[in-house]
């Protein structure tokens, strides 16, 4: 205004009703500004207010007495441009010191973008692209007030009431028309800034913001971007951690939008795919107190197995969490996955490297541009005065101090001279986001060159139709853009206004490489292509480092799991005879199968049975062959000298029945011993018992003869009934015919077969497992089969014991007596070995053996007894084996008498008696 303020007021009226400001307000206030889609309080937008009450008009800016920092630009068409060209400054100061890559880089590409186009003469030929571009200073709430630099001329102001002293209205100028705005570079940035421009329809192109939160077309309408939502970058970052073979990583953000927005996107693809868990999700404080990233890594080292760390944080908190790890001496322990924020920036791990190595980083695709090379790389104090912070730059970069009016020289920093060059003199490396400015540049370009030709068709410059430009219309043609971008790749947009997703994947490596620094390993779009051999770890390992929670089990483990946590488990082992069903299950092996030695299935279990060649079986044996050999020779003696008189005397026909019941009773020793089949089953049955009950039948039969004769004498001279030789051969084959009755009536209940026994030697080492083939004899049949002849056994043992004073002369009462006394000893030895060893895995061998054993040992003694003496005085003294004097009935009996007389007198002289009877048995 070119004249001083005179009116009713302080300031102008504006054309807003005031009453709905402040309708405004209080919605704003009540709300937290929920109504902008945001929750970042109501302080800045209450200041909004009062600037759009008060801050755009002449008298209040001139009382204010200063304007935004800003380029402009001149143009016939402007554009918006917001850039961080300042770090975030302290407390209570809005910006901080100048950002050379992320600020000035990217500001001088958009001005290079706008060189470019205004020199194309295809690209809208006659029209004049200017700007006016502004400073972030990275911080949301100051740029949310140097933003409405872009919507004042969208505010139409009532200047009536204001009059200049000589009455004549005041001359304002009127302030250029923002119709886009390229930027900003923070998600945070962008969608402050975005609810502003959403509000007057000024579409905006985003160079660098990511945040998932920005794809919603209903609350950020006017948002597009050239550069992919962290949705992609999120869905990138799981593919390559589950490439790697990770289930268990922890994640950092930074406070803000973008940090908090990409580590959610993460979290939620990672629930959706599964087989990833989040150890820890840690967020880092907007002003992080003393010691607080100290904090954050021993946080990440309670689940130190989660070595894998996903970082969605800004340059400045991802060095700070480098130097935390390294303080606490964790260099190689973490593994980074980094967000484009780290990119390939050598910046951010400036100091720490050792710490950083082996990180995997991730950036949009993208090209370094020669052209802004050659551009930037010319520019110079003298040619770039536009750029009203290059000077500050120039100090930075070249760390010197320009001689400017009112600042104070500082001796300790030399002068700059002006002559010095960027990247001659000082060290440049082109900012990985300027291709991304020039393309959101060119698709504003684009955008307004499609819709000149559809509104302006014929016309040179800017028509009627295009003054002022539709913000609705020029979005339409922004979403419709394609074309190839700065690198050579299509820039696009979908109908959330985001580009497709196309990554670079870096990982930093130092070990074995001449030029220590970000490598190529592979690329994202849409899908995942790694490349595993490229990879370096720490210490250049190149084997991928483990993160995981639990290691995966040994073979024939379960994972039993953590409640809540599916990747965490603990291994169990499958023990005794189980096997591994699957990866969570134990079940038990079939009863006739063991594990295998991985116990990840089942085998079957080895079959066994009494070799001939074991121990167990070679004793019975040798003993069984003297027994038959023996018991042959004693049979052949008898039949050669068969009518001797030592031979009839012993009772020819019972000594040959009772010679066959001994040889059986050697002979079963081998059907015991024998592989089982049905055959050798049944033979088992019949002679197991027949041998000792043929045996014990013809000694009962003796015995009780030889007592029913004496003892008849006793009474009278008359001989008893049935001693003839026949007689007894018919009481002895009853007496067997019983044992056989029981033993068919055996074969026809239950027939003989074999079984497979799989209990009896079933340790709880399964190794040494083994299935017995074995007859279909339980322990308690073996000796109801065997109950028989231990009845007849101990009637004869009684039969002994009656017939014990009979003269050895006459009679073999006393040989089958001791006999019967052996044979009791042997079979009650027997009982606690047979049945002892019940629990032994070794329990068929052991029980075999004993019974085989005892059983010879029974017929050695009745052989050894009862006929070796004989055959001993047939074959060496055959001079007393010659026939003696016949006598009849009673004078044996009385003989008998006699002898039992005197041995009761001699027992009556051992006692102390001195009475004599006479003998009247004289």
């Amino acid at each position: 205004m070119k004249c001083g303020v005179k009116g009713r007021g302080s300031g102008p009226v504006l054309s807003v009703p005031l009453l709905v400001i402040i309708m405004i307000s209080e919605v704003l206030s009540s709300h937290q500004c929920s109504w902008f889609g945001t929750s970042y309080g109501y302080k800045p937008w209450l200041r909004l207010l009062w600037v759009l009450l008060v801050g755009f008009s002449p008298a209040s800016r001139a009382q204010q007495g200063t304007q935004p920092q800003s380029i402009k630009i001149e143009g016939d068409i402007t554009l918006g441009g917001l850039f961080p060209v300042h770090s975030r400054g302290p407390a209570g100061v809005p910006c901080g010191e100048i950002k050379r890559e992320k600020g000035i880089h990217r500001l001088e590409a958009m001005l290079y973008a706008l060189d470019q186009i205004n020199s194309d003469p295809e690209l809208l030929p006659n029209i004049t692209l200017g700007a006016r571009i502004l400073d972030t200073c990275s911080r949301d709430t100051y740029a949310l007030e140097q933003s409405l630099t872009f919507v004042q001329a969208l505010i139409q102001k009532d200047n009536s009431d204001v009059r200049c002293s000589n009455g004549e209205p005041p001359i304002i100028p009127k302030p250029e028309r923002v119709v886009g705005v390229i930027g900003a570079s923070g998600s945070s940035v962008s969608i402050m800034v975005a609810n502003v421009l959403r509000l007057f329809a000024i579409p905006q192109i985003s160079y660098a913001s990511t945040a998932p939160e920005l794809s919603d077309n209903s609350r950020y309408e006017f948002f597009s971007r050239v550069v992919p939502p962290d949705s992609y970058q999120a869905q990138a970052m799981v593919d390559i951690v589950k490439n790697m073979g990770w289930n268990y990583v922890s994640t950092l953000a930074s406070e803000g939008n973008y940090g908090e927005s990409g580590v959610d996107a993460f979290l939620q693809i990672s629930r959706e795919a599964g087989g990833l868990c989040i150890a820890q999700s840690i967020k880092i404080p907007r002003e992080p107190r003393p010691g607080e990233f100290d904090k954050i890594i021993k946080r990440l080292m309670e689940t130190s197995n989660a070595r894998g760390v996903i970082i969605f944080a800004n340059e400045d908190d991802i060095k700070r969490v480098l130097q935390a790890a390294k303080k606490a001496n964790l260099t190689g322990h973490f593994l980074f996955v980094g967000s484009d924020s780290w990119g390939s920036k050598n910046s951010a791990i400036e100091d720490q490297e050792e710490v950083a190595e082996g990180a995997v980083t991730i950036l949009p695709k993208r090209a370094s541009i020669d052209g802004f090379d050659q551009y930037f790389t010319s520019r110079s104090l003298e040619n770039n005065r536009r750029n009203i912070w290059f000077a500050e730059f120039w100090e930075d970069d070249f760390k010197c101090k320009l001689t400017r009016p009112g600042i104070k020289y500082d001796p300790g920093r030399r002068k700059c001279t002006g002559e010095e060059r960027i990247s001659r003199d000082s060290q440049y490396e082109q900012e990985g986001k300027v291709q991304f400015v020039i393309d959101a540049v060119y698709a504003m370009a684009h955008a307004l060159h499609s819709m000149h030709l559809d509104l302006c068709a014929g016309s040179m410059g800017v028509c009627e139709k295009m003054d002022p430009v539709d913000g609705r219309m020029l979005l339409q043609y922004i979403r419709s853009v394609n074309f190839n971008g700065s690198a050579g790749t299509g820039v696009m947009f979908n109908e959330n206004g985001d580009a497709p997703g196309r990554y670079d994947i870096f990982q930093y490596q130092m070990s074995n490489v001449s030029n220590p620094g970000y490598k190529n390993i592979g690329q994202w779009t849409n899908h995942l292509r790694l490349n595993p051999e490229e990879m370096q770890w720490s210490g250049g390992d190149r084997k991928i480092p483990e993160s995981v929670c639990s290691f995966p089990c040994e073979s024939g483990e379960r994972k039993k799991m953590v409640k809540g946590v599916p990747c965490c488990w603990h291994c169990e082992l499958c023990d005794g005879y189980q096997y591994l069903l699957d990866e969570f299950t134990c079940d038990m092996c079939p009863f006739d199968m063991r594990p295998l030695e991985n116990r990840t299935g089942c085998r079957p279990t080895p079959i066994i049975k009494l070799e001939w060649s074991s121990p167990w079986a070679i004793i019975p044996v040798f003993l069984a062959i003297l027994g038959i050999l023996a018991t042959t020779g004693v049979i052949v003696t008898f039949i050669r000298f068969n009518d001797t008189p030592i031979v009839r005397a012993s009772g020819r026909e019972l000594s040959y029945v009772l010679l066959t019941g001994i040889f059986l009773i050697y002979l079963i020793t081998f059907f015991m011993i024998a592989e089982p089949s049905v055959a050798i089953c049944a033979f088992r049955r019949l002679f197991l018992g027949l041998g000792m009950c043929i045996s014990y039948a013809a000694m009962l039969t003796k015995t009780n003869r030889i007592y029913r004769i004496f003892e008849q004498g006793k009474k009278s001279v008359t001989p008893p009934k049935f001693i003839s030789p026949t007689s007894q051969l018919i009481i002895t084959f009853i007496l067997i015919s019983v044992q056989l009755l029981a033993v068919f009536i055996w074969f026809g209940v239950m027939p003989p077969h074999t079984i497979i026994d799989y209990e009896e030697q079933k340790p709880p080492n399964p190794e040494f497992a083994r299935g017995i083939l074995k007859c279909d004899m339980s322990d308690l049949s073996l000796i109801l089969c065997l109950s028989y002849s231990i009845v007849l056994m101990i009637t004869c043992t009684v039969y002994a014991i009656k017939s014990r004073g009979v003269p050895e002369t006459f009679n073999e009462a006393k040989p089958i007596g001791f006999t019967m006394y052996t044979t009791c000893i042997i079979w009650l030895a027997f009982v606690p070995i047979f049945f002892g060893t019940a629990q032994s895995t070794e329990k068929m061998f052991i029980q075999t053996t004993t019974l085989t054993v005892s059983m010879s040992l029974s017929a050695t003694v009745s052989l050894g007894m009862l006929y070796i003496p004989k055959v001993y005085v047939i074959i060496f003294h055959p001079e007393q084996n010659v026939q003696k004097r016949k006598r009849s009935f009673k004078a044996v009996v009385q003989a008998a008498t006699v002898t039992t007389h005197l041995s009761l007198k001699s027992n009556d002289k051992q006692n102390g008696e001195s009475k004599v009877e006479p003998d009247r048995s004289q």
